[in-house]
């Protein structure tokens, strides 16, 4: 069994998968690269060791120095959390021949899968729906014209590595597609080194849903449900919640099984997530598959009480699934809204710096996932994801509700954060009656970055004036409180007790 596990990455997850490691009694290792010496996931973790310079393809992302690290601590096994190598299949396979367990599906399933062309593919032979588009990747411009006869405009041109909304093009007008093809494939080789490109239809309108999946090295493959993924900003998600304010019992019966073959059709192993877009119609379409946590993962495991991270490493211990598919049942809603350090009214440009001060939201039905502290520094090398806040209750309206008030309690200062920006989300009527899809965003934005009444800069000086102030009025007292004198006079006492012998 597992005794100690190096947790390859940092911030939240880090905590988060270290967290579950000690309710197992596992020790833990953390790395830190120099940006993150003085990090929350180091100071949590029961060792850690330096792996190198702040920027992430000399630190986070080179295998033989965290290999390296893996065998001097003794760890005998690797939790990658999200990004970094956690789709990595070289990775994985570097693992294996290293005799290190690592938490996660086999190097076949992560490559097969993390290829967009050749899950396409993998998909089709096991007669899961996709969306109509390319099955090879495209060589030239008279491959598109083809296409374009054959499916029609509009279409997505995308990038067949790699994720997050990189490397992709829309195209309305037929006769205008040449310079998103250029676009797509700069974009992609400079994101991924790889610059191969496929095309599908284009769905309007379409929601985002993704199955959670849990398989074993048994053949035992179950889902946990699904989560609603459509508040997005350039194709990067923002909220999620489940269960879906789409979804009905029919619906999700239908593409569980689809989810549930997906995984089998690559022989997976692990925690996934199989991705599917869903039209007005409630057509769906497989979408791609991530081979790693989510980071919307905590939002299951609100709703069907099942700890994510504990089942991955039961699985990379070789246990069977301890559920059947009946067992799985959804508790309540829940919603996760992501916290990052962005200007929204500057374009969400991102905000590194010192945080000045921070009080996070509590109360029944409130989670939070963070790693920032007062006075940690937000680096500018990583993702600015600084939280995750999770909100439950026991139908949509409450967690609605819940995720309002918690909101109200956040506070943040010193930096730029989309806390006032997923506030205005929250009170959006479209978001509050749960009729939205991916277009949300763009068809909300004027009311979603609308400013409040309240001046936030004239309401911190204000702050910092009352701040200065109390400080002036201490100095002022100082005298009043002097210690020496309460300490003669607290003598004086004493000598007059011992005097009359009390």
């Amino acid at each position: 069994m597992i005794k100690k596990i190096l947790v390859a990455n940092r911030g939240e997850i880090a905590v988060r998968v270290m967290r579950t490691c000690k309710e197992l009694g596992i020790k833990t290792v953390g790395i830190f690269s120099d940006v993150d010496r003085n990090a929350l996931h180091v100071r949590y973790a029961d060792e850690a060791y330096y792996i190198g310079p702040s920027p992430s393809n000399q630190s986070y992302l080179v295998m033989d120095k965290i290999i390296d690290i893996t065998k001097r601590s003794g760890a005998d096994a690797i939790h990658p959390g999200y990004g970094f190598l956690s789709e990595n299949w070289e990775f994985a396979d570097r693992c294996k021949s290293e005799s290190i367990i690592f938490i996660g599906p086999s190097s076949y399933a992560i490559k097969t899968m993390g290829d967009k062309i050749s899950s396409r593919k993998a998909m089709i032979e096991a007669g899961i729906p996709i969306v109509p588009g390319t099955k090879e990747k495209l060589e030239t411009e008279e491959d598109i014209k083809r296409i374009i006869k054959e499916i029609g405009v509009p279409i997505m041109i995308k990038a067949s590595a790699g994720g997050g909304g990189k490397g992709m093009r829309l195209v309305r007008d037929a006769n205008k597609f040449a310079e998103a093809i250029n676009a797509a494939k700069s974009e992609a080789l400079t994101a991924f080194g790889n610059d191969d490109i496929y095309v599908e239809k284009y769905i309007e309108s379409p929601h985002h849903i993704e199955f959670q999946i849990l398989a074993d090295k048994h053949g035992n493959t179950l889902h946990l449900c699904e989560r609603e993924c459509s508040v997005q900003r350039r194709h990067q998600k923002v909220i999620e919640e489940t269960p879906s304010p789409l979804m009905t019992e029919e619906l999700r019966q239908e593409m569980g099984k689809y989810a549930v073959a997906a995984a089998k059709a690559v022989n997976y192993c692990g925690a996934g997530t199989i991705e599917f877009l869903v039209d007005n119609d409630l057509n769906y379409y497989f979408l791609e598959m991530n081979t790693r946590l989510q980071v919307e993962h905590p939002i299951t495991e609100r709703v069907t009480g099942i700890d994510l991270v504990k089942e991955q490493i039961d699985i990379a211990n070789g246990l069977k699934l301890k559920y059947k598919q009946k067992d799985i049942v959804q508790h309540g809603h829940a919603i996760e809204c992501r916290i990052y350090a962005e200007d929204p009214e500057n374009n969400f440009m991102p905000s590194p710096g010192i945080v000045r001060n921070i009080i996070e939201p509590q109360g029944l039905g409130v989670r939070t996932d963070g790693y920032v502290y007062k006075g940690y520094e937000i680096p500018m090398f990583y993702d600015p994801l600084i939280s995750k806040l999770i909100s439950w209750a026991i139908d949509r309206n409450a967690a609605v509700g819940r995720m309002q008030r918690a909101l109200n309690e956040y506070q943040v200062t010193g930096i730029k954060t989309t806390i006032k920006f997923l506030k205005q989300i929250m009170i959006c009527e479209d978001f509050v009656k749960g009729k939205y899809d991916t277009h949300f965003i763009e068809n909300n934005l004027d009311f979603l970055l609308q400013k409040e009444n309240r001046d936030f800069d004239c309401e911190e000086i204000a702050m910092i004036a009352a701040y200065l102030e109390y400080n002036s009025f201490l100095e002022k007292i100082k005298p009043q409180t002097n210690f020496s004198n309460q300490q003669n006079k607290w003598k004086d006492f004493g000598r007059k007790k011992g005097l009359m012998k009390l």
